[in-house]
């Protein structure tokens, strides 16, 4: 990779992160359970599949710890930097997996179906510890879950919209 391919990836990775903060905090619906529904999803996975693995892991997990920390969730921004890398890192290897077999849009779809049961799962496990309670994780799912079929559903679409006019992948 020249030097010129590092700036713009590099470039490219600090807009997804910001875009990624800015997505989660825009519409901002707090759940009961001390979480709240965002768009942040949607960019979580653009980032996985515009940017790959590693740089699309950090701008999600950056990203949306970043938002965490700015809506004064900080007790969760640990966890969301990985949980948000990881669900990247779903998003980018379910659709490689796929893509090859069954085409971009269905692996795309899959994918960031994948990505968000990594999430639902996570904040689940996470919020069991947090506090001291898997009953109270698991009233989180359903606010996930909303947050969750959204983000998919967005992702795609945008991605969608977004090829055919600019990105070549």
């Amino acid at each position: 990779m020249n030097n010129h391919e590092k700036l713009r990836r590099l470039t490219l990775t600090g807009v997804l992160t910001a875009l990624t903060t800015v997505a989660t905090l825009l519409i901002h619906i707090p759940t009961p359970t001390k979480g709240y529904i965002n768009l942040g999803d949607t960019v979580v996975n653009l980032c996985a599949w515009i940017l790959g693995p590693a740089w699309g892991a950090a701008a999600a997990g950056i990203g949306s710890a970043l938002a965490d920390l700015l809506a004064g969730y900080a007790v969760y921004a640990p966890a969301t930097l990985i949980i948000k890398a990881l669900m990247a890192l779903a998003a980018f290897y379910v659709f490689t997996l796929l893509s090859r077999k069954h085409g971009s849009f269905p692996a795309r779809l899959f994918a960031a179906v994948a990505a968000e049961a990594v999430m639902i799962l996570g904040y689940a496990v996470f919020e069991g510890f947090l506090y001291g309670s898997f009953a109270m994780a698991v009233a989180s799912v359903s606010g996930n879950l909303v947050q969750g079929l959204f983000g998919a559903a967005a992702s795609v679409t945008l991605f969608s919209l977004l090829s055919r006019r600019t990105i070549a992948r």
